[in-house]
C-alpha cells in the first residue's frame, strides 16, 4: 500500500539527487574569489590607461576619458558573466581581453594589443571592481 520497492526508493533518491545537483549548478558564483595567478592589479590599471580601454568603457580608477560605447566596468568583479554570455572566470577573461572576437564574433570589442601577462594584470584589476 504505502510501501515502495527498493528500486522505486533508489529511483526517487536518484531523481532528488539529480535535482539538487542541477540547482547547485545554477547558484550565482559571482561572489566566489577569482584569483589571477601571478598578476598585479596596479600594473593592470597602468595597462588599461596605456592601451586606452577607457576610450570605450567607463572604468573606476580612470578619470578620463569615460567611454560610453562599451559597458561600464564598475562592479565587474561581482558579475557572473562577461559580455552577458561567457562565464566570468580568469582564464576566460584573459582570453577575452586579448581577442574577444574569436570568442564572440558579434562583439564590438576589437582584439587588443595585450600580451598574456598584461591581460592577466588587467583581469586582476577588473576583479577588484566588485561594487557598482
Amino acid at each position: 500500500m504505502g510501501f515502495r520497492t527498493t528500486g522505486e526508493a533508489m529511483g526517487r533518491r536518484a531523481t532528488i539527487s539529480a535535482l539538487a545537483l542541477a540547482l547547485c549548478a545554477c547558484v550565482d558564483k559571482a561572489d566566489l574569489p577569482r584569483p589571477v595567478v601571478q598578476a598585479d592589479p596596479a600594473a593592470g590599471l597602468a595597462v588599461i590607461e596605456e592601451v586606452g580601454c577607457a576610450a570605450c568603457h567607463k572604468i573606476p580608477g580612470v578619470a578620463w576619458p569615460q567611454g560610453r560605447s562599451g559597458s561600464n566596468l564598475a562592479g565587474f568583479g561581482a558579475r557572473p558573466l562577461i559580455a552577458g554570455r561567457l562565464p566570468n572566470q580568469p582564464d576566460v577573461l584573459i582570453r577575452w581581453l586579448i581577442d574577444a572576437p574569436s570568442m564572440d564574433p558579434g562583439t564590438a570589442m576589437p582584439p587588443m594589443p595585450l600580451t598574456q601577462d598584461q591581460a592577466r594584470d588587467v583581469a586582476a584589476y577588473l576583479y577588484t571592481l566588485d561594487e557598482d
